[in-house]
């Protein structure tokens, strides 16, 4: 059984999907039917096989009923963050092409989207999310006869720059067809209709988006938070008695920064696996996690491009501390900037050899640059990393993150991970600022656990304590304290935005 319309048959009144407030509940019945209307629907406004529909669409069991309906249809789905302007969210429909926007009215600049709709998006049609089920009631609850598979194509978050589409070439296949990596992550986290998961993160991101939907082809029951709360994060782990959970560090760290009284107020023993990935997670941080939940935490590495993957677990991680572990999928080789291949425990541009063949939308020249020099069959996202003498990899930071500073190459996840752990820090982004030598220099911008802390003394005992774990080189020169710094709601940092601050206007990239 390989699609939720499988569990509609054999479990109707089963919970497909249900917010974890009490706001709303699906049944794998209802989500049958209300997708079938929708697929009618679409196909009603002239949508075709390979044709997109965007979503800007908050957390919400309505996300579901979308995806599915448009799943079955054969569409590409284009889930929009929900903290984008109504430019921003325009730029991405336009650029998908997408024939229908659903808008979410609990999007925060939706009403500038409805207001200037003719001027931002055209053509493109426009439903309110308040009008969807009365929209699909008219039409049938039985499949459509010409139903194939269709599948997301997510947008990148654009920290730094436009976001660019992630389109994956399918073949035509029926739309309850076995998918090889739905199959392959189900039997890997051990998804079935006993399953509960937790989804603490923003549907339209895709990691939960993934988390979500192919457990639901196992019948699982997806347990949605409207957004992210460390603490009620673990109350609806006792309450729904939740077995896995996706999360990515910065949700590590805030967990971590409860009370040790809070943590210990809550019954997490029905949790078989907590999974992470998006960034690096700080040694230390993971090691807590471990301590506290036990040999449950697993890691995984990989992009929306779904070039390659490469997965730990606990017992191999604590073997290899700071490992993102093996290929699972894809064969990884480490290049220098000219595409030679470098040697085993030198940093470099990390490659996948044989992954998933994809092409950034619209996009040639970033196509381009993510292809090797040499291999048009290896790929890469962008990021540094090295490969130890048994072929785990380690990851060094982002490409487009580092700080080079008299010919110096600096990446600042060092520093960052370092700086986290100080308990006067709440967040900390460490990012490259003019310097008439130097070319850059690193600052660290720092969130404080306490506002009224920040200042001169504070600054200066966090250099120290930079400059008694680190090379003096990797160390902030200066620090400045901000109230909140700009973070993706899936922990994504915004460097680009601080690095505005301090550049010349269109030196910030």
């Amino acid at each position: 059984m390989v699609h939720p319309r499988f569990f509609a048959n054999s479990h109707p009144d089963n919970i497909a999907a249900i917010m974890g407030d009490g706001s709303g509940s699906l049944s794998y019945l209802e989500l049958e039917k209300r997708a079938n209307r929708g697929a009618h629907y679409f196909r009603s406004l002239g949508l075709q096989n390979r044709h997109a529909i965007a979503m800007w669409v908050t957390n919400r069991t309505e996300f579901f009923e979308i995806y599915w309906a448009a799943q079955r249809a054969g569409l590409y789905i284009v889930p929009i963050s929900t903290q984008l302007s109504a430019d921003d969210a325009a730029y991405i429909v336009n650029d998908s092409e997408a024939t229908l926007l659903i808008c979410d009215p609990a999007v925060r600049s939706a009403a500038v989207m409805n207001r200037s709709r003719d001027d931002l998006i055209g053509s493109t049609a426009l439903l309110n999310l308040t009008d969807w089920h009365d929209t699909i009631e008219r039409f049938p609850d039985t499949p459509i006869p010409d139903e194939l598979a269709g599948v997301q194509m997510v947008y990148s978050s654009g920290t730094t720059g436009r976001p660019k589409g992630v389109r994956i070439t399918l073949p035509d296949l029926p739309a309850d067809a076995a998918m090889d990596r739905a199959e392959g992550l189900s039997q890997k986290y051990g998804f079935d209709d006993q399953s509960v998961l937790l989804c603490p993160a923003p549907l339209y991101h895709t990691a939960p988006l993934i988390f979500s939907t192919i457990p639901q082809r196992k019948g699982a029951k997806i347990v949605v938070m409207p957004q992210f709360d460390a603490e009620k994060m673990l109350q609806w782990i006792e309450e729904y008695r939740v077995t896995f959970v996706q999360m990515v560090p910065t949700m590590f760290i805030r967990l971590l920064k409860l009370p040790q009284t809070v943590r210990e107020r809550y019954d997490l023993s029905s949790l078989k696996i907590v999974l992470h990935a998006a960034a690096p997670c700080p040694i230390e941080v993971k090691r807590a996690m471990l301590e506290w939940m036990g040999p449950i935490v697993h890691e995984y590495y990989a992009g929306s491009e779904g070039n390659g993957t490469t997965s730990i677990g606990p017992s191999e991680w604590l073997r290899k501390p700071g490992s993102v572990g093996k290929a699972d999928v894809g064969i990884i080789h480490i290049c220098d900037e000219q595409g030679r291949e470098l040697p085993v425990g030198e940093s470099g541009l990390i490659y996948f050899e044989g992954g998933n063949d994809f092409a950034y939308f619209n996009d040639e020249e970033k196509t381009r640059e993510a292809r090797h020099p040499i291999h048009d069959d290896w790929t890469t996202m962008g990021d540094i990393g090295r490969v130890d003498d048994e072929d785990y990899l380690y990851l060094t930071d982002r490409k487009s993150f580092m700080i080079i500073s008299g010919g110096v190459n600096i990446y600042p996840q060092e520093s960052e991970n370092l700086l986290i752990q100080h308990p006067d820090v709440g967040d900390v982004a460490v990012i490259g600022v003019p310097h008439p030598e130097m070319g850059e220099e690193v600052k660290a911008v720092v969130q404080p656990v306490h506002w009224e802390a920040r200042g001169a003394v504070l600054a200066g005992t966090l250099m120290d304590f930079c400059r008694a774990h680190l090379s003096h080189y990797k160390c902030p020169k200066s620090i400045d304290f901000d109230r909140q710094l700009p973070r993706h709601e899936t922990g994504k940092l915004y460097k680009r935005e601080l690095r505005k601050r301090y550049w010349p206007s269109g030196d910030a990239a």
